[in-house]
Parts: C-alpha cells; sequence; structure tokens
C-alpha cells in the first residue's frame, strides 16, 4: 500500500512539474511575440505611411479630371428634320499626327498616336422631295428621290483613344496637336466610307424600304428613277 501511495505521489509531482514547465514556456513564448510585435512596430508604420505616400504622390502626378460644365445653356436653332436614315459604317482608323520630327526632333519633336474609333451615317433627305419627284403613268408610280448624303460623320470617344505620345526632352509639346488628330481622325473616317461605297449603298437601302412603304399603302408598281 505504502508503495503504491509512493508511486501516485511520484506520478502526481510529475503531472504538477510538467504543468508547471509548459506554463512556464507558454509565458515566454508569448512575451516573445509580444516583444517581436513590439519590434515590428515602428517598422509596420513606417511601411503604411510609406504606402500613403506613395498614393498622394500618384493622385498629384496622375490626377483625376474633373468636370464642370458651364450651368448656362445657349440652344442656338431648333430645326424640323425629315432624314430617312439607312445605312451607318463604324470605321476603325489609326492617326498620326506629328511636328518637329527633324534632326532633333529627339530634343524639339511631338508626336501622337491616336487610335480613333467612329460611325458614318447616310440616307436621303426627305424634305429635299419636290411635287414633281413623284408622278403616276398609268399604274405605274414614278419616284425620283434626292441625292444620298451624309449626316453624321463623327468619332466614338469612348472608344477612341490616344495610343502613344512622344515629346522631345526640350518642349512641353503642342497643346491642340491631339485635337489636330482627332479633326484628321474624322475627315479619314468619312472619307474611308464615300471610298467603300456609302453612298450607294445608302440609295440602294432607301429604294428598298420606300418600295415596302408604298406597297404597303396599295401601289403595287414602283420604279424609282435616278
Amino acid at each position: 500500500m505504502k508503495n503504491s501511495l509512493n508511486t501516485i505521489m511520484s506520478i502526481l509531482i510529475l503531472v504538477v512539474l510538467a504543468a508547471g514547465v509548459y506554463f512556464i514556456v507558454q509565458t515566454v513564448r508569448e512575451s516573445a511575440q509580444s516583444a517581436a510585435n513590439a519590434a515590428a512596430a515602428p517598422f509596420q508604420q513606417v511601411n503604411e505611411a510609406n504606402q500613403a505616400l506613395q498614393t498622394q504622390v500618384s493622385q498629384m502626378m496622375h490626377p483625376t479630371p474633373t468636370i464642370i460644365p458651364d450651368p448656362v445653356t445657349y440652344i442656338n436653332e431648333v430645326r424640323a428634320l425629315a432624314r430617312l436614315e439607312t445605312i451607318q459604317y463604324s470605321v476603325e482608323k489609326v492617326i498620326t499626327a506629328e511636328v518637329g520630327q527633324g534632326t532633333f526632333g529627339f530634343l524639339f519633336g511631338d508626336k501622337v498616336l491616336f487610335v480613333a474609333h467612329g460611325i458614318v451615317i447616310a440616307g436621303i433627305d426627305m424634305e429635299k422631295i419636290q411635287p414633281g419627284d413623284m408622278r403616276f403613268d398609268g399604274d405605274v408610280l414614278y419616284v425620283k428621290l434626292p441625292p444620298t448624303e451624309i449626316f453624321i460623320a463623327t468619332l466614338d470617344n469612348e472608344k477612341s483613344y490616344v495610343y502613344d505620345r512622344e515629346t522631345g526632352a526640350l518642349t512641353k509639346g503642342t497643346i491642340d496637336l491631339e485635337t489636330l488628330a482627332r479633326q484628321a481622325a474624322e475627315d479619314e473616317i468619312r472619307k474611308a466610307a464615300l471610298e467603300d461605297g456609302i453612298l450607294t449603298q445608302a440609295q440602294t437601302n432607301a429604294e428598298s424600304y420606300l418600295f415596302r412603304f408604298f406597297t404597303a399603302l396599295g401601289y403595287d408598281n414602283i420604279i424609282f428613277e435616278r
């Protein structure tokens, strides 16, 4: 019995010692972790401050534009239209605008590479139809349409963008160079649509549409004169 009691006491003592050692180890570990956190805190604060500074510098170098429209609006003219739009082209064109690209271009030159996306809309102006442009001969309706024309040739600002710009080391660049590139782009987009035959296709589409229109009104024989 006495040996059993001694064994139990020995086990209890070992358990107590183990618990004490575990407690001491945990205390030392928590103290070390706290010290490490305390030592790292200044570096973390410096890092956060550095990131905040970089953000401020980035905002200063690349500020977000603020658009302030004039609250006063002037409507100069209101005019009724009777245009029949019969075709739309979507055109993409790359425009290069440059100045000072000679021997000293790397010092005084300026160059813009502009990717233009635009639309061209054509059709006929129904307001230009005269009474003599529509006549009957027997049971045939003869129709002479006004010449087709381009109504709109403009850039799509949401899709158009400056792809690249190279400015000489000793110049701030030409202020209106991008504006000139945009104007040239509109002209080129219009020219491309004309060269592709937009007016001819607009005429064909107009005749097809008006043929169905007159047929629905009860005219069976329709001839378009040109």
